[in-house]
Order: C-alpha cells, then structure tokens, then sequence
C-alpha cells in the first residue's frame, strides 16, 4: 500500500475533529476537495488520495468486481490501509466520511466495519460494498448518523445496487438518516452540497 496524500484544509487544532473526504473511482484528491471551500472552519479537512492506481491522476479505493461490487480481499486491504492512518493522525478526534460515487462505497465499508468508530458517513451518490467482507447485517447502524443522496436519473450506478442500498438503509441497517433524492443524474446536487455543512455541524457537535 502506497504512503497516504492527502491535501488539508480547514482548522489546524489538532482536537478539532476530522472530516474525510473520499473521491470516485477514476478521480483525485484534488477533484473532491472542491466540496471543502464551503465547509465549516471548525473541523479539519483531509481530501485523501484512494490507495489503487488506475492511470495517470487516476485513483480508486478497491478493486471491482464490477461498478459498485468491491473484491473483498482488496476492499479489506484498503480499510486496514485507511485505519492504520486516521490512527496517525485522529487517534482520539471525533470523524466523519464524506465519499462520493467509489468514494461512498469506501466510506460505507469503513462504518459497517467499525460503526462506532466514526460520528457519521454522507453517502452520496453510491452504494453499499454488499457481499464485500463487511457486515450488512439488521440495525448493524443503529443511530448512526447518516447523510444519503441518491440521483434518481443516475445511469453509471447499477439500478439494482441503488435499490439495495435504499432497501437496507432505509429499512434494515437502524441508521439515523437525512435523504436527499435528486432529480438530476450521477453529479452532486446544490441541494445535497448545501445540506452537507449544517449536517456535518450537527453529527461533529461543532
């Protein structure tokens, strides 16, 4: 696994707590981190660069199976990868993940396998890493703080993942959620941007 780059911003307190933001299959650290210019000061802001090389500038957090369908050897890998990290830096800080599209399923992955370990994960524009080696078992979220947003014209998501993934968070994973279902496709809506600050205020008590 290659050494963490992650650009930061925000607070430099180091008992602020920690956002994460986690990028697509195919993109960067440098393309997520447009979401932090309009977030909250008062917690710091790592976009991080995913562990798996696909090109040039092109970077991901797993290998696929197929979109959304993580190898589970490869998904375990990242996370032990992920956690060995945020233990350098946020041993004791509260945290939230925030992934979009690859990024969501990473971010999923990592609160399934550890829910209490994070203050809560937006999901948006993704799916959860089913049959991937973590758990998806009943109310294994149970008052997790969850932000989800799904495009309901989103064609690079499987239709049927998509609908798992509202089937158990919705109805089987006991999370405590805040829904965003948007007209638009696979981008990230104003709506779904703008809600993210004051969400993130709330579940990071800041």
């Amino acid at each position: 696994m290659t050494t963490p780059t992650v650009l930061w911003s925000g607070s430099t307190d180091q008992r602020d707590p920690l956002v994460v933001l986690l990028h697509g299959r195919g993109s960067n650290e440098l393309e997520i981190n447009s979401l932090a210019a309009p977030l909250s000061q008062h917690y710091a802001l790592a976009a991080l660069r995913g562990p798996v090389v696909l090109g040039p500038e092109q970077f991901t957090w797993f290998e696929n199976r197929g979109i959304g369908r993580p190898v589970p050897e490869s998904l375990r890998s990242s996370i032990d990868w992920f956690r060995g990290w945020l233990d350098g830096v946020a041993a004791t800080r509260p945290v939230a993940l925030v992934g979009f599209s690859g990024g969501t399923a990473f971010a999923a992955g990592l609160v399934l396998d550890d829910p209490v370990r994070f203050a809560g994960a937006a999901l948006l524009y993704g799916t959860i890493p089913f049959d991937a080696g973590v758990p998806t078992t009943p109310d294994r979220l149970l008052g997790v703080n969850i932000l989800h947003a799904q495009g309901v014209n989103d064609t690079v998501m499987p239709r049927e993942l998509m609908a798992s993934t509202w089937e158990y968070l919705h109805e089987r994973s006991g999370a405590s959620l805040e829904v965003y279902r948007t007209s638009g496709g696979h981008v990230l809506a104003p709506e779904v941007v703008a809600a993210l600050s004051p969400w993130l205020e709330r579940v990071l008590n800041c």
